[in-house]
């Protein structure tokens, strides 16, 4: 990636542009979706990062080859669609339950210790009302309007693509802001000394969890969006 690219681009479009940016801003502890929205050196400054230690870093994959499997910028929205429900809406599904039980029980077990593990519980268990309604919108409302606009280019297809849009970018906000604060809670989900086996599967698997949301977010919030307004514009 070149160095004009990188400063006029928003964190989002540095991820969209090559996926491979996305593990770099990862491990400088920077949001590529929820916070994509910003310039490279207006979040590094946000942040206190040396932004341009962090340039040379995402120059660098410009020089090795690209072998990701997937260009999400080049697939087509109803089928960007389809790959977002049956990869990460499945996951979400299926590991929701667990963390609202294992969150709660190691709340209640170790929060004597612990008393941050109380409002992790309290924080997931919000993470998951919301984004059971959420999923079910995009679902039943916001990619059916997609596919039928699409396919037939209909006024009321596009007012529901348009107006869900801002709504459903205000719900991104609250998980990954929600999920932020389980972040900083847990101190980047570092175990202590006595944690159980449940204390340590819990952690594990909220750190995936943060980890297929930022995913999730980034392919709605700067390919998705941004792509099928360009449509209906």
């Amino acid at each position: 990636m070149k160095e004009e690219e990188i400063d006029l681009l928003t964190i989002g479009e540095i991820v969209a542009k090559d996926f491979r940016a996305a593990s770099v801003f990862r491990e400088a502890g920077i949001d590529f979706c929820c916070g994509g929205k910003k310039g490279f050196s207006e979040t590094c400054s946000e942040k206190g990062i040396n932004a341009s230690g962090l340039k040379e870093e995402l120059k660098k994959l410009g020089s090795v080859p690209n072998t990701t499997t997937h260009n999400y910028n080049e697939w087509e929205p109803v089928f960007l669609c389809d790959f977002i429900v049956n990869t990460h809406h499945k996951y979400v599904l299926r590991t929701m339950p667990d963390l609202v039980q294992y969150t709660s029980k190691i709340s209640e077990v170790h929060e004597d210790r612990h008393p941050e593990l109380k409002q992790v519980a309290e924080l997931f268990s919000e993470i998951n009302r919301e984004l059971l309604q959420h999923l079910r919108n995009e679902e039943e409302v916001f990619f059916p309007a997609i596919r039928e606009f699409m396919s037939t280019g209909s006024q009321k297809s596009k007012g529901t693509i348009l107006s869900e849009i801002t709504r459903l970018s205000e719900e991104h906000e609250f998980a990954g802001g929600a999920m932020d604060k389980i972040n900083v809670l847990t101190d980047k989900y570092r175990l202590p000394p006595d944690s159980c086996n449940t204390y340590n599967l819990t952690f594990k698997l909220l750190e995936q969890f943060e980890d297929d949301l930022h995913v999730h977010v980034h392919l709605e919030n700067n390919i998705l969006f941004p792509g099928i307004l360009k449509s209906v514009n």
